[in-house]
């Protein structure tokens, strides 16, 4: 027994004992802090469904605020438009447009509460709170919020791995509720446990299905002052033990009231074991208020790799808050061992940092891209993730959750991910390993595939038939570039001729992409291009065929031709802009918003399509589009966002566009020119070097490019290389209030 208590002992002070560093020990800022016009809250109202919490970039841990309510508008556990707290959550997703996680929930309050207790509202929960807005404060890497039923003021921070909580009571017994059982949306708890190891910590495990049909967590809570007494909950039950399991798992720790005015805990998690959570926990010992300096510097660090030079602050609060959404996810997952769980339970270790949180129907489009030259170790590391999942399952990754594949969304756009990666020089991971994956999944037979490889395109008589066709086409495209870049040829020549999957869904009749039967020109009857039924008896994915009928990223003269020519090409593609924009069918989908015309800013497949008409010879009408939606789309309240923020994918059309570029076709490596928001912007690359875009005269009413130099030389193209752009240099553009209608008519992609 004695030797227990040692051991028991030992780990109490190894959990806890704090590195005390002084201010100067930290890195200094520099001069420039992007951090400062960062609002966390942008995105937390409308449909957004971001979370205004504590994260480190890229972080395992979120450390997050959530209101108790399930519904679509608590994707991410916290909406503006609230004025309860039901606690603090570890795990916490930005953007999606499902609801998951909102894990580990832990809730400071000044009173014992009976967890037996069934209320009314907010998931029966007994312990809520009121908040005010006005107590409220978000900055990147740092939370806090003034709990009114409880006095508390809460703050958090985090490190990779590590949530930091800090409590200040200013009333009442100091006490904290960990609730396993607390759940929202499709999240269910199917077994929890919960043990008082010591008289300061807590360890233990939630496993749950949801969205992620298999999430196995465990924890170690570890607090700065003792338990004095604590009281647990199995399944409501109250129990005399100070170890419980059951479907919902619960616990009040309570601290001694005369000496305990603040309270800190650290809390750590792991896809794999405690054991591994205390290792994670012991990787960051700090105290909190240095933790809270060190996240600060870590975000600016990130957020300063590109300056922007405008006098409008409300430009550089918009495009900072996006950029730092752009850096949340995908997430860290394993652990500082480099382990981590799969979907099957097996245990995967790797000399790599490896990501889950894989929204890649999304992020595909210019998140990723916007990783390739911001972070590009980390795009290394995120494709070895994917092949490591792949073991799994035997296909490439669609959106992967905690490890687990959930299939949500339509493609296969992990393969574009890897062709970008690399054409652009970034391939520190298996390459051979990577094409044969690749190709793998495109001649599997399920998710559409066998249709789609005996028909050329996929039938009506499967749901989103003519989205899976569109984007099977371009995942073809990129299969067919690995090939050729690798010397195989048959491979090659087989997955070209199939990209052109596209001209089988098209409508020379009525210029749209439709849903068609196997027979020729067989089309879907009655026909409505503004018709949009979500995800059953429809050929869409989240829209209708005004939003779908533009997506062919990799062979766009060919499209342009097809469609009959330039002329007709753009008379069309405008009309989609000013078109009215009413979206008919009962069941219509929700992610159809920020409506312009019939674009839809709000969701996915609209990001590319004002880049179009520089495909087609008319870039002045890009450049006009592209301010419109950069001026209406995008604005620093809660409702900032017209759409799901979707893992960073629409706060990286922002980044891109307000700079004046879009990855149109990110496996093409390069980056269509569209109109710059600002002065000047400067991005430092890893190589050293630094590309500058500079915009001379520009303001709200001079968005047209008259003329444009690179590095001294005329540049008279819309498209840049994403090799001219590491290779650094200054763009330069002279701006106006009417279009030079000669400007960027050279072609070259």
């Amino acid at each position: 027994m004695k030797l227990k208590f040692l051991l028991l002992l030992f780990l109490g002070f190894t959990l806890f004992s704090c590195q005390e560093r002084t201010d100067e020990e930290i890195d200094p800022s520099t001069t420039f802090s992007a951090n400062k016009f960062v609002n966390p809250f942008i995105g937390t109202g409308g449909h957004g469904h971001t979370f205004p919490g504590a994260s480190s970039p890229f972080g395992m841990i979120q450390a997050s605020p959530v209101n108790g309510l399930s519904g679509w508008d608590w994707c991410s556990g916290y909406h503006y438009s609230d004025s309860l707290v039901a606690g603090f959550t570890a795990l916490n997703l930005s953007g999606t447009g499902i609801g998951d996680l909102a894990d580990l929930l832990v809730m400071p309050v000044n009173k014992p509460i009976d967890l037996s207790k069934k209320v009314k509202e907010r998931n029966d929960i007994p312990y809520i709170s009121k908040f005010s807005h006005e107590k409220e404060n978000a900055e990147p890497g740092y939370y806090s919020v003034f709990l009114d039923d409880f006095n508390v003021k809460v703050e958090m921070t985090t490190s990779e791995r590590v949530a930091y909580h800090h409590y200040t009571f200013d009333s009442g017994e100091p006490s904290v509720i960990m609730d396993l059982g607390f759940a929202i949306n499709w999240d269910r708890p199917v077994n929890t446990n919960i043990k008082l190891e010591n008289d300061s910590t807590l360890v233990g495990h939630r496993h749950s299905s949801g969205w992620a049909k298999n999430q196995k967590l465990f924890f170690v809570l570890k607090f700065s002052e003792p338990v004095v007494r604590s009281e647990f909950y199995s399944d409501l039950k109250k129990s005399d033990s100070i170890e419980v399991t059951g479907r919902k798992s619960s616990v009040q720790l309570f601290f001694d009231p005369e000496n305990v005015k603040e309270l800190d805990l650290r809390l750590a998690i792991s896809s794999v074991s405690i054991e591994n959570a205390i290792v994670n926990l012991n990787s960051s010992e700090n105290s909190f208020s240095y933790q809270k300096e060190e996240s600060f510097n870590n975000w600016n660090n990130v957020l300063n790799k590109i300056e922007i030079e405008t006098p409008q602050d409300s430009l550089k609060t918009i495009f900072y808050s996006a950029l730092y959404h752009t850096q949340l996810s995908p997430v860290l997952f394993s652990d500082t061992n480099g382990q981590f769980r799969l979907e099957n339970d097996s245990i995967a270790t790797g000399d790599f940092n490896a990501y889950s949180t894989l929204s890649l129907w999304d992020t595909f489009r210019a998140e990723q891209p916007l990783l390739s030259i911001l972070q590009p170790e980390r795009v290394a590391d995120i494709i070895k993730s994917m092949l490591v999942y792949y073991e799994v399952n035997k296909s490439l990754p669609v959106w992967t959750l905690y490890g687990n594949e959930t299939n949500t969304m339509t493609g296969y756009h992990s393969i574009p991910i890897i062709t970008e990666a690399y054409f652009k020089g970034i391939r520190d991971f298996d390459v051979e390993k990577a094409y044969d994956a690749m190709k793998n999944t495109m001649m599997q037979d399920k998710r559409g595939l066998e249709a789609y490889r005996k028909y050329g395109f996929i039938p009506y008589q499967q749901d989103e038939s003519v989205t899976m066709t569109l984007e099977y086409a371009y995942n073809d495209w990129c299969v067919a570039q690995m090939a050729k870049a690798l010397n195989k040829t048959e491979d090659y020549e087989y997955f070209l001729e199939r990209s052109r999957a596209y001209e089988k869904v098209f409508d020379l009749e009525t210029k749209f992409m439709r849903g068609r039967d196997t027979t020729e020109n067989s089309w879907r009857e009655p026909f409505d291009p503004k018709f949009s039924k979500h995800m059953t008896e429809t050929d869409y994915t989240e829209g209708n065929a005004w939003q779908h009928s533009w997506f062919v990223l990799h062979d766009t003269e060919n499209f342009v031709e097809i469609f009959g020519g330039a002329d007709a090409f753009t008379e069309k593609l405008e009309q989609l802009f000013t078109e009215s924009s009413e979206i008919t069918g009962e069941e219509a989908s929700a992610d159809i918003s920020g409506l312009i015309g019939q674009y839809a800013h709000g969701n996915e497949p609209s990001h590319h399509i004002a880049y179009l008409f520089n495909r087609a010879g008319k870039p002045w009408r890009t450049q006009y589009w592209v301010k419109q939606i950069l001026d209406s789309q995008y604005n620093t309240t809660p409702n900032g966002y017209s759409g799901n923020e979707d893992a960073g994918q629409m706060s990286a059309w922002y980044v891109f566009s307000s700079m004046g570029l879009y990855p149109f076709n990110p496996a093409g490596a390069s980056y269509e020119i569209g109109t710059p928001l600002f002065e000047k912007s400067t991005i430092t690359l890893d190589n050293g070097k630094t590309f500058v875009i500079e915009a001379k005269n520009v303001s709200s009413e001079n968005y047209y490019i008259q003329s444009a130099e690179f590095n001294g030389e005329p540049f008279n193209r819309t498209s840049i290389s994403h090799e001219e752009i590491l290779n650094g240099g200054k763009l330069l553009f002279e701006m106006g209030n009417k279009p030079n209608k000669n400007w960027g008519l050279n072609k070259e992609y």
